[in-house]
């Protein structure tokens, strides 16, 4: 428990002072490259199997079976040979020395969390719009979200920056930080790995419709719990962060807003961020060429501007140091209790 502790604590702290090393391997791409890889193999063994198979009707119903089956083989496959991997690696550092061991787990722990480079990043298109660069804030922005940005204006871009940063408050900060005070890396690299699934596969398209349906299931399975601890933190945040913020808003709009979503968790840190802002977040978006109908989050009580993306970014870095002491509390507790005090 204390080598964990020590590894939660500098692990998190090493994100916050380096953010991700875009010169060095990270295993998030191993992960990527685990789940393109599987896909690749899975479509082309039922392709060749199709081939063989006599004309079925619906054929239609069919393929989609199918596909349904695939992606189930993904959701299952990827985190367990992530989790092995993980297990593995941990294992055979300790076996040499606790040293070891924890300096793995260190580094393990830091190349899980994002918050540094959801800052970096999001700041990128901060820096754009303030300086009157709107098509490359649009080029910017277009790397951190998943909807079509060419249209954008300012505004929108703006929007889409700070939507991104409320939304991965708790898929990249808060909720890799509770599966890692709970599991360590290797619950840590599970979340991870069913997240990834999720950002890759898991579109509503004619492409993973039903391939990527298991993962996105997975994901909104596993983000439930922390999605509303995430949001809780937030709240707190917003009452300790300034002027700049309404922690009232933010819970009114928090209680009102968080379903308006399709997913069970995207609204849940947004709607907190929207009232909080006092701004409007979400509604119609363009993805892949067509226009996806959403509801509003927020009451807009003003226009979003290209500061609101710097106040998002403070929000989550309040939150992320918010679960870092809760997370070390209850671990400190746990480890008293183990001993027996």
């Amino acid at each position: 428990m204390r080598y964990h502790m020590i590894a939660f604590f500098l692990g998190f702290l090493l994100d916050l002072l380096l953010g991700d090393p875009y010169c060095l391997p990270h295993p998030i791409r191993l992960i990527g490259g685990l789940i393109a890889g599987l896909e690749k193999r899975l479509r082309a063994g039922a392709s060749a199997a199709d081939s063989k198979e006599p004309a079925k009707h619906p054929e239609e119903d069919s393929r989609n079976r199918k596909e349904l089956r695939q992606g189930i083989v993904l959701a299952v496959a990827v985190p367990a040979v992530t989790v092995a991997a993980v297990l593995l690696l941990l294992l055979l550092a300790y076996g040499l020395h606790p040293f070891v061991g924890a300096a793995a787990e260190t580094i393990l722990t830091y190349q899980l969390l994002a918050a540094k480079c959801l800052k970096t990043e999001s700041m990128k298109v901060y820096r754009c719009l303030k300086e009157g660069n709107l098509p490359q804030a649009r080029r910017a922005v277009s790397m951190i979200v998943g909807r079509d940005t060419e249209c954008l204006d300012e505004a929108g871009v703006a929007k889409a920056a700070v939507e991104t940063v409320a939304e991965n408050t708790s898929d990249g900060v808060i909720a890799p930080m509770l599966y890692l005070a709970l599991g360590g890396p290797v619950l840590g690299f599970f979340y991870k790995a069913v997240n990834t699934m999720d950002s890759m596969v898991g579109y509503k398209n004619e492409t993973y419709l039903y391939f990527g349906r298991a993962a996105a299931k997975l994901d909104d399975a596993v983000n439930y719990i922390p999605a509303r601890i995430s949001a809780g933190l937030m709240i707190v945040a917003s009452f300790l962060s300034g002027r700049q913020f309404s922690g009232r808003g933010a819970l009114a709009i928090y209680r009102r807003d968080r379903r308006n979503h399709a997913s069970p968790n995207s609204a849940q840190t947004e709607s907190v961020c929207a009232g909080a802002l006092g701004i409007c977040l979400a509604g119609d978006a363009r993805y892949f060429g067509k226009t996806v109908k959403k509801p509003y989050i927020g009451d807009g009580l003003r226009s979003i501007e290209y500061e609101d993306i710097r106040r998002a970014n403070r929000l989550m870095y309040g939150c992320a140091w918010l679960c870092q002491a809760l997370c070390l509390l209850l671990l400190a507790a746990a480890g008293l209790w183990i001993s027996g005090f």
